[in-house]
This record gives structure tokens, sequence and C-alpha cells, in this order.
């Protein structure tokens, strides 16, 4: 089984990250074959809704989403790690939710599999948010569950934390890791 970490914190350490480990630490250790993407590291252009895609699903612009397509086809579990921004994802995690445009064309228009084939995939959705607001997370949810949803992965839940902002904060937030580490166990068991 692979589990595909993508990181869309601009933070190289920060708290999603750590998170984001832990999860995949917890996955390997019921034996999957574990990977991360870090989307800031990446060259990923955003959507431009030219509609090439509709030909055959395929976007033509020839940057570091190519090589996402890959790894999401390949991934049995995918792992999605974003701090929260004005109420949603990231940037670079909706950067790469956009550019999935020619996976949404694949499904709801050619009667593809979006990744390829028909095979069993869940998600997990990691996040931290600086406020301790309700709702702090919905609009993130939202986009997250309809990214998932596309791609015929079944949301398998959210990890998510609030009033964790400052580097660090993650590890004063009870036992927000082990609960991380028991998620990544619990998201290759099923």
């Amino acid at each position: 089984m692979k589990v595909l970490g993508i990181a869309g914190s601009p933070r190289r350490d920060g708290n999603t990250n750590r998170l984001l480990a832990e999860v995949l630490k917890g996955a390997a250790s019921r034996g999957a074959e574990v990977e991360t993407i870090v989307l800031n590291d990446l060259k990923i252009a955003p959507c431009q809704h030219c509609n090439a895609c509709r030909e055959a699903g395929e976007c033509k612009y020839d940057d570091d989403m190519q090589m996402v397509y890959r790894e999401l086809a390949d991934a049995d579990r995918i792992v999605l790690a974003s701090p929260i921004h004005f109420m949603g994802v990231t940037a670079q995690a909706k950067t790469m939710i956009d550019r999935c445009q020619a996976l949404w064309v694949r499904k709801y228009k050619l009667d593809l599999p979006p990744l390829g084939d028909r095979r069993r995939r869940k998600g997990l959705f990691v996040s931290v948010g600086g406020l301790n607001k309700a709702n702090l997370f919905q609009p993130a949810l939202a986009t997250v569950k309809a990214f998932f949803a596309t791609l015929d992965i079944s949301y398998a839940g959210g990890l998510v934390f609030p009033g964790v902002d400052d580097k660090g904060d993650i590890a004063r937030h009870g036992n927000a890791l082990e609960q991380a580490y028991l998620a990544g166990q619990k998201l290759v068991e099923d």
C-alpha cells in the first residue's frame, strides 16, 4: 500500500508538516510505503481554464503538476496537509487542487476514472488554524471533500487543530502528534 503525503504548507518545519510526518510514520509502522510531495518546492502554474483538457482529460501545461498526477494515480491513500489561510487551504494546495480540473474532465465529461483505474482510495485532511473559531475549518473542508470526491477518493476524515499558529505550537497542543500517528495507522488498516 502506498500513502502519498501532500504538504501544502509554505513552512518547511511548521505545525502542519509535523502532523503530516506523524501520520506518515503511523502508516509506515503498519507496512505502508510512504512518500511526501512538498508543493512549495514545485513549479505548478495556476489553472488557466483554457479547456485544452476537454479533449483527452490531459492538462497541456508541462510543469511539476504532471508528476503530481502520476503520484496521485499511484497512491492508495492520500493525506492532504494544509494550514488555514483566510478560512481556506493555502495557495499552494489550492493551485494543485485547481490543476486537477483535467481529472474532473476525465470523470464528468469523458466518463473515465479520474486516476486511471477504479481501485478504492481513501483520503485524510490534516490542518491547523490560528484562531479558536467555530467553523474555522468548514470552508477548507468543503474544498478538500470536493477534491477527494472528484478523484474518487473516499473521505476518511480530518485531523484539525484550532489555536495553533506559531511554529512549534502543535507540540504543546495536547496529544495532537500522537493522534496524527494513530490516524496514519488507521488510514492503512481499513
